[in-house]
């Protein structure tokens, strides 16, 4: 879905073409479930340990984890249960890595589809 803005409250927000936020600055846990709800994905608790988990990676690395490194990270800060593919695909469907960002407020991974 393309969208061009989300408006929350009086706060009128700009999305990329591929509906990220064009300012990482403009997050908030209110926006993150704005965009979910553009998607219908209502966040729960295990959503938002994967959103705080990846925002950490990338005030560290300054990069979105692509599908290989989220899994890995996922496993090694929340154990096996959490970290594999198909957990984060019924959290996250479609592509895991590029929804979890979008929702996140960060850039799309590099090389995700």
């Amino acid at each position: 879905m393309n969208l061009a803005a989300i408006s929350i409250g009086d706060r009128h927000i700009t999305l990329d073409q591929e509906g990220n936020l064009a300012d990482l600055q403009d997050w908030s846990e209110e926006v993150a479930c704005a965009l979910a709800r553009e998607i219908h994905i209502e966040l729960t608790s295990a959503h938002w340990e994967i959103l705080f988990l990846i925002r950490d990676f990338h005030k560290k690395r300054g990069l979105s984890p692509v599908m290989r490194i989220l899994v890995k990270l996922v496993e090694r800060e929340l154990g096996p249960a959490k970290g594999n593919s198909l957990y984060l695909l019924r959290l996250f469907p479609g592509s895991p890595a590029k929804v979890a960002a979008r929702l996140a407020g960060l850039p799309r991974p590099v090389n995700c589809l």
